[in-house]
């Protein structure tokens, strides 16, 4: 009956029809297999499987109704019983090009390439005139390197079919990733002719396009994209920072409505985790989206068939040292590295014993070969795809901890940490969030970047630092940046500590070569904390003949000039007198100096800055900054070209404020040496609210530059607090967006309270803990010493909020 009338009836009456048969023939396989099908069309994935399983039941050799099961299984990616009801089909019928085509999909979604590309090569054995098999046997071939035979693939498709959508976009992508940008533009327009909906090309063209400088044209095509509910190409379009606000609230609305249904359907997110912060979800989508994720790694690692893994259970095979090992991908010329790299090697060597895993191949830089050199152990596990086998390997080394240090960032390889190579595994530092992984048992956290009452956001048990979970390898990079010189260009009594600027590890004795050197002391406010290093003092240069050559030297544009034996040497040619420098790899070993005038800063302005990329503003944000530049009227606001092409849009949202052009200045990206040292030249820094400075918090603060910052509801938006309460300076931390104008506000008109909170962020740099990684590894060896002593006594993971005694070290 359903069939009879089927184009005359809605998906409720074909309901009615279905139940009707099978109320009037329980055992009506055919009607079981009907309704399934309906209840598929109408997104109610479990209702579709339900019902193709208990069309099998009742007729196991029921071939459609098991190409049915296997279908609904793989949209709601439960793999393992996917690759069961295909099987079953193709038992049942052998020679099915189209089963085995879409076995091959769930193989390649597992992750196994190989088998996955032998599946494709059956169907298109069984029916060479299959171009969905080519296409996907293209994307495997990518996967696997074989760029030449995918491209072959790819064209075969569309010679089969030259208007297979999929295949003109994946060429499209070969033929950008080649260089040939004008063949990948007219392939993905061929695509879009085919298929206007289609949302990977539109934000594929518009990448081209953002890239070509043709901004009018790919702000169409993202919208379109973003119409057409693929919401990963959001997170482009906000990178593009292109009148992204124009309906700003509307599109996060559809946004979330998205995520709803693709989290009641069971299907995988289209918001990636690390984007997920970004957006107004709630913490119960944050996490689900990440639970996804880490279930997608079990499916892959479930597919591999591996017995569980057997731990030591205490220290003896270790000689009573707790084994930790580190993974990551970013092991190199990384801002993680940029982090931690001095961590590996500050273990206690009598209580702990250190492996490094990296996930990325050697890029030949200081940073690889420094915890290359400070571990105990180093394996580079990036030339052993394979995640069965990487997992045994690191399981071989008996370990007791293994950190995580990737999340879901670029390069991250969860599959290892799922099947579990040691018996306690954590997260720390790389990624701002949850895992959502039953894999994975603590993150590494601290009070104020994830409080306690929201500890139901993490599906990990939260382990305190004491202080900040955060840390920074800048002392031990930028050591020449502890002590700073300025010039007294204007000799009117009005000195300034950031416009021209002079660093060097032999800064003093370039200083006690100089005539009339005179020392400044300004008040940090906190008369409880003794001076330290210099912190408080300011050593100035009159204009003397070596001041008239150093800013000759800046003006002239020269890269450096000999004063009384010492080079002094441009701040923007680093890269042409040390490259190793200039990436932070090596110490600088000139006096460097850098201006306002390098950047056409205004000397008499405050200088507001943020030197985040663009994407992490947000149209509340960037409202806040219009509205206090209007109440500091000699103000401006120093942007980066974070990508470039959001600078025109940028000014034009100020410009329909009532801010002229000129209030907001940018500046390209700079090395990561120069990145750093600049930030000295600016009075306040503006953190964005939505998603932090992570790092460049901790650049900036190294910088001597106070941060004003106001914590959210999400780690990623809470990191700044907690390095500010580390720093010891919590007036800078507000809790509404009016309170965070006002901070911002008195900073920029209060010259005595902004000379007195950059004197204190300019010391607490060197007695807080925020920069002392040694004393960041003592507290972090307490942890990890507290999460093996609930695992050896047999009590399961919980959370380590009871803070233990600090044991204090020497400062940064």
């Amino acid at each position: 009956v359903g069939l009879r009338v089927a184009r005359q009836l809605s998906a409720a009456d074909f309901s009615a029809c279905y139940l009707k048969a099978i109320e009037t023939q329980p055992n009506f396989a055919v009607a079981w297999s009907n309704l399934g099908c309906v209840f598929n069309a109408q997104g109610e994935i479990w209702l579709a499987i339900h019902h193709f399983e208990k069309a099998v039941t009742l007729d196991p050799n029921f071939l459609d109704a098991y190409i049915n099961l296997g279908n609904v299984l793989k949209e709601a990616r439960i793999f393992d019983r996917a690759v069961a009801g295909y099987l079953r089909a193709l038992s049942l019928s052998p020679n099915h090009a189209v089963v085995h085509g879409n076995l091959a999909c769930v193989y390649y979604e597992q992750g196994l390439i190989d088998l996955a590309i032998d599946t494709y090569r059956r169907a298109i054995e069984l029916q060479p005139h299959f171009p969905d098999a080519y296409c996907n046997l293209a994307n495997a071939l990518k996967e696997k390197g074989n760029v030449s035979e995918a491209e072959e693939c790819y064209n075969t498709a569309l010679r089969l079919c030259p208007t297979h959508a999929d295949s003109l976009n994946n060429l499209a992508n070969i033929k950008r990733e080649q260089g040939n940008i004008e063949d990948a533009v007219q392939l993905y327009r061929k695509a879009l002719e085919v298929f206007p909906e289609f949302a990977a090309a539109h934000s594929n063209l518009a990448s081209v396009l953002q890239q070509q400088g043709k901004l009018q044209e790919a702000l169409m095509h993202y919208k379109e994209a973003i119409r057409s509910a693929d919401t990963h190409t959001l997170s482009l379009s906000r990178s593009l920072s292109s009148r992204w606000f124009d309906n700003y609230e509307d599109r996060m609305k559809k946004l979330v409505s998205i995520v709803a249904d693709q989290l009641d359907k069971n299907r995988l997110p289209s918001v990636h985790p690390h984007h997920s912060m970004l957006y107004p979800l709630s913490h119960g989508f944050r996490k689900a989206i990440a639970e996804r994720h880490g279930n997608l790694c079990l499916d892959k690692i479930n597919a591999l068939h591996k017995p569980a893994f057997e731990y030591p259970k205490d220290l003896k095979a270790s000689a009573g040292r707790l084994r930790v090992g580190y993974v990551s991908s970013d092991f190199g010329n990384h801002p993680t590295s940029h982090l931690m790299q001095s961590i590996p090697g500050m273990h206690s060597s009598e209580k702990f014993e250190v492996f490094c895993y990296a996930l990325s191949p050697d890029d030949n830089t200081n940073f690889r070969v420094k915890v290359v050199a400070e571990a105990n152990h180093f394996t580079d596990l990036s030339q052993l795809p394979c995640n069965g086998k990487a997992a045994d390997r690191i399981h071989q080394d008996g370990l007791h901890i293994l950190v995580n240090m990737n999340g879901y960032t670029k390069g991250a390889r969860n599959e290892l940490f799922a099947l579990r190579p040691a018996p306690i595994q954590c997260m720390w530092l790389g990624y701002p969030g949850t895992s959502g992984a039953p894999f994975m048992d603590y993150i590494v956290s601290d009070k104020e970047t994830s409080p306690f009452e929201v500890a139901e956001q993490y599906s990990e048990k939260l382990a305190y630092m004491p202080h900040t979970f955060f840390i920074g390898d800048h002392a031990n990079m930028f050591p020449h940046l502890k002590k700073k010189a300025v010039i007294d260009f204007k000799s009117n009594g009005h000195i300034f500590d950031n416009r021209i600027v002079l660093n060097g590890i032999d800064l003093k004795a370039f200083l006690d070569s100089l005539p009339d050197v005179k020392v400044v002391k300004v008040r940090c406010g906190d008369s409880g904390v003794a001076e330290t290093n210099g912190a408080l003092s300011m050593p100035v240069i009159p204009m003397n003949t070596a001041a008239e050559a150093i800013i000759n030297m800046i003006n002239q544009g020269q890269i450096q000039v000999i004063i009384n034996g010492f080079t002094v040497s441009n701040g923007l040619a680093t890269t042409q007198i040390n490259n190793k420098a200039a990436t932070g790899e090596e110490v600088p070993r000139t006096i460097v100096v850098t201006t306002r005038s390098q950047y056409g800063l205004p000397e008499d302005s405050i200088v507001y800055c943020n030197f985040n990329q663009l994407y992490k503003i947000d149209p509340p944000t960037l409202q806040m900054w219009a509205n206090i530049l209007k109440r500091v009227p000699n103000s401006v606001l120093w942007l980066l070209r974070f990508p470039a092409v959001g600078e025109p849009n940028i000014q034009q949202y100020a410009q329909n404020f009532g801010l002229p052009g000129s209030r907001i200045i940018f500046s390209p990206v700079a090395p990561k040496e120069e990145h750093v040292r600049r930030g000295q030249l600016a009075d306040v820094c503006l953190d964005t609210p939505l998603c932090n400075g992570h790092t460049t918090g901790m650049d900036v603060l190294w910088a001597g530059t106070p941060m004003v910052t106001m914590p959210g509801e999400t780690l990623a938006s809470r990191v700044a607090a907690s390095q500010l309460q580390c720093l010891g300076c919590p007036e800078l931390i507000a809790h509404t967006r009016q309170e965070y104008e006002d901070v911002a506000v008195k900073l920029g008109c209060d010259m005595e309270y902004l000379k007195m909170i950059r004197s204190r962020v300019w010391k607490q740099r060197i007695c807080s803990p925020l920069f002392n990684t040694k004393q960041y590894t003592m507290d972090l060896e307490k942890l990890y010493l507290q999460m093996w002593e609930r695992h050896a006594s047999g009590s399961k993971p919980d959370h380590l909020v009871k803070l233990q005694p600090v044991e204090s070290s020497e400062s940064a």
